[in-house]
């Protein structure tokens, strides 16, 4: 290779660092030409006697690598150096240099821990920190250290911290730094235009770069929509000019005719996504657009599915994408969001450790013999919750025992390159007869784009089936080998064939949904969880859903794929999910308990009726859980106060629902609402005082008040100024001292014979000897034959009338 790169003054080093060490962190910038240089300059070395792996975290990547390697060895792609991705694969047995995706990685080391016939591994643009990057980093660390000690490691990026992975790789690892090519890039800041849509604002700053400047434009993407979108109307103002898309959903021969210049010598414009970050050299680009946006998956464990966020890219992120413009040349970098506003977005993009579905790495390091990821060496510690939550998943599906450890099941399903869940589905497939459809399902999931955008997987899989194209081929043969190796592992039923949506809903169980309403726009799913479709969308006419995709978190997401499921397969290949369960609901309006038995796949309820003989017991502990809700209203609260007023603890409101079950259980037992007797239910609550304990209670707040006369009054603890009492003041006659409580006085609300209000008294002494004589003159005028004296504290008590009281004195 003639070519001289930066990385080439650096080499010597590395190659020196590999063969004494083992290990090394290479950080180079881009162009520096370490994705292309490293791995042919090690196939000389003494030690490197097998392959090289090199590692890229794409596929188009992958494939771009790999042929600009064989390109400056003036050979073809599949010679010495090879390529291996999921859709598409060139390599001999002269291959040297092997370059493949993360995901193929993890599950090669995963089937052979030894490596056999690899000398060194090349972990490329490890800065991205995919979950099959750390993973792979993490058993190839182990492998090196238990089983070859000669494996060499090498950790390459350009911006990633050498310092944390070299302590990662062991003994602190040697870092080395190449300088890149240092071509000039400036930077443009257009702002952000927040009325327009994202697809208008881009295409009016690719016009801004397009008149402005020379070269080849590159414009970054969140999505694929948005690229679809943008090319629209970029073709309508530029006839003539190619204007070509770059991401994974497009096929090999279109991925390379992005990255290389036009035959025809004319400007092109590339709409592409975060794929062309890294690793790609797009050949003639000196202008970049960076609309700032960036579109990654994130796991949402609730629901058990992953879906897609729209965020602003990473500082990191816009320092690889503006780099693009600079890679052969002099470039410019126009960003859509202004200058002052590029410190506040995050530093580094989080890796995927700590945002993705953990359970495929669960089941790698259960089939590697490793129940506890922790265990590892990682450079993020994988989330505990992410870890219960994939763990469980697994347990659901029946690949992992109840110790983590892999089950029978458990190793077909990772036998299989896909997520645990799809792989269940294609064994189940498999076993009934539906292998092919099964994992064409499974890989529709995947692959998005394939067989058009619908929502609807078996529309999508239809179309799959009539389209021509090689990336439909290549598909299609992809599908074919997973059901071939899936019908290897599980044997036949014999059965009828089902839709490969019962097998989707076996591996998704939790997404099987049912629709809530005619209009088919809000769904429930068997998890519990609320979903949403377009009314508009031929699924909204079906009864039951299996969700393979949904976008939105909280109470509901909007499904962006699903198949639809027949209820006869949902009672026949479901089965073991129904159950019949009484449920218990409480029915605020009537304040009773409502019993109904219901035929139910998780949360969905399928049937339902009354319950003529529920469980009492489930019954009574819902009665005392509502009434512990509303104890207050409950007991009666002159029995409170008055415990209250004598300190009595145990019968405070905390107390007393702390205790329900022994003083309001028995009360409730055999009913089904409330409706018990407030005299029950105070004889109950004292009962739960013992004899000295109640004495006390009647001592210091005694429940009545005996006048002089002898009639009692029921004393209030509860309301305004008590404790009081209220009582006709002829009953009060001959009394000269205040009553108490204890040290309280009793607040005596005094009545006429009538029983209207006279006076409300703390001081009854002072009373007599007070504004008695005013209201004694009133009184006498109103109740002319009661007795009203004028110095009642010396007459006797009675509530009779004068005469009466006259004769039963003679």
């Amino acid at each position: 290779m003639s070519e001289q790169l930066p990385i080439h003054s650096v080499l010597p080093e590395l190659l020196g660092a590999l063969g004494s060490d083992g290990t090394a962190v290479l950080i180079a910038p881009p162009g520096a030409g370490k994705t292309t240089a490293v791995a042919p300059a090690l196939l000389d070395q003494d030690w490197c006697t097998g392959q090289v792996i090199l590692l890229s975290p794409r596929r188009v990547a992958a494939r771009a690598a790999a042929e600009r390697m064989a390109e400056l060895l003036g050979e073809k792609a599949g010679e010495t150096v090879g390529y291996l991705t999921r859709l598409d694969s060139k390599q001999s047995p002269r291959t040297r240099i092997l370059v493949m995706t993360e995901a193929i990685f993890v599950n090669r080391i995963v089937e052979d821990a030894e490596l056999a016939g690899v000398s060194a591994v090349l972990f490329d643009e490890a800065h991205e920190r995919h979950l099959d990057s750390d993973l792979g980093l993490a058993l190839a660390l182990e492998s090196r250290a238990v089983l070859r000690d000669d494996l060499r490691i090498c950790v390459m990026s350009a911006t990633i911290d050498g310092a944390r992975f070299a302590r990662l790789l062991g003994d602190d690892a040697p870092v080395i730094e190449s300088q890149g090519k240092a071509y000039p890039l400036a930077i443009e800041w257009l702002g952000s235009r927040a009325e327009l849509r994202i697809e208008d604002a881009v295409t009016a700053a690719v016009m801004t770069a397009w008149k402005a400047e020379e070269g080849d434009v590159l414009v970054f993407l969140p999505g694929v929509r948005e690229i679809e979108r943008v090319r629209e109307r970029l073709a309508e103002k530029l006839p003539g000019t190619p204007i070509l898309p770059l991401h994974g959903q497009v096929d090999p021969a279109s991925q390379r005719a992005a990255i290389k210049r036009d035959r025809d010598g004319r400007r092109r414009i590339v709409l592409a996504t975060a794929i062309a970050e890294t690793s790609l050299t797009l050949d003639g680009v000196s202008v970049v657009v960076d609309s700032g946006l960036s579109r990654r998956a994130e796991f949402d464990r609730a629901a058990g599915t992953s879906h897609l966020i729209t965020v602003r890219a990473s500082q990191a992120a816009a320092d690889q994408r503006a780099g693009r413009a600079a890679r052969q040349g002099p470039g410019t970098a126009y960003r859509m969001w202004l200058e002052g506003g590029h410190a506040g977005r995050p530093q580094f993009d989080p890796p995927e450790i700590e945002t993705a579905d953990l359970a495929p790495l669960l089941l790698s390091l259960a089939r590697w013999g490793t129940a506890d990821p922790l265990s590892l060496p990682w450079l993020d510690t994988p989330p505990a919750a992410s870890i219960a939550s994939g763990r469980d998943r697994l347990q659901k599906l029946g690949a992992l025992d109840e110790r983590g450890a892999i089950t029978d099941w458990g190793a077909k399903i990772a036998a299989l390159p896909m997520s645990p869940a799809q792989g269940a589905a294609v064994l189940f497939g498999a076993r009934f007869g539906c292998a092919e459809d099964a994992a064409k399902i499974a890989l529709l999931l995947q692959e998005r784009g394939l067989g058009g955008r619908s929502e609807d997987l078996l529309q999508r899989l239809s179309r799959w089936n009539a389209d021509r194209s090689g990336r439909a081929e290549a598909s299609r043969k992809l599908a074919h080998r997973w059901a071939k190796t899936a019908k290897g592992l599980v044997s036949a039923d014999g059965a009828e064939a089902p839709s490969p949506s019962a097998a989707l809903a076996f591996a998704l169980r939790d997404n099987i949904a049912k629709r809530r309403g005619a209009s088919g726009e809000n769904w429930i799913s068997a998890g519990g969880r609320g979903y949403f479709l377009d009314p508009a969308s031929p699924l909204s006419r079906e009864e039951w859903l299996v969700v393979g995709d949904a976008q939105g978190q909280a109470k509901g997401a909007r499904i962006t794929a699903a198949a639809p499921l027949l209820p006869e397969e949902v009672d026949q290949y479901l089965a073991d999910m129904i159950e019949q369960r009484s449920t218990l609901a409480w029915n605020e309006q009537a304040g009773r308990v409502e019993a109904r038995l219901e035929r139910a796949l998780g949360a969905i309820t399928m049937a339902s009726g009354p319950d003529p003989a529920p469980d009492m017991d489930a019954v009574l502990t819902l009665l005392l859980e509502k009434a512990r809700e509303n104890l207050g209203d409950l007991v009666p609260p002159e029995l409170l106060a008055r415990a209250r007023f004598a300190g009595v603890d145990d019968l405070s409101l905390q107390r007393l629902s702390d205790n329900a079950e022994l003083w309001l259980a028995p009360l409730l037992t055999g009913k089904r609402n409330l409706d018990v007797a407030k005299g029950q239910i105070t004889e109950a609550i004292l009962g739960q005082l013992d004899w000295n304990a109640r004495q006390s209670l009647d001592k210091v707040a005694p429940r009545q008040f005996t006048s002089p006369a002898g009639s009692s009054h029921p004393i209030d603890y509860s309301g305004e100024g008590a404790p009081s009492v209220e009582l006709r003041v002829q009953a009060l006659f001959g009394l000269d001292s205040h009553p108490m409580i204890g040290k309280t006085p009793l607040q005596l609300s005094l009545t006429s014979p009538a029983g209207r209000p006279i006076q409300t008294t703390r001081d009854l002494p002072g009373f007599w000897r007070g504004s008695w004589q005013d209201v004694a003159k009133d009184m006498k005028g109103r109740y002319p034959r009661h007795r009203w004296p004028d110095q009642p504290w010396t007459e006797k008590p009675s509530l009779k009338t004068k005469n009466a009281f006259s004769r039963s004195e003679s």
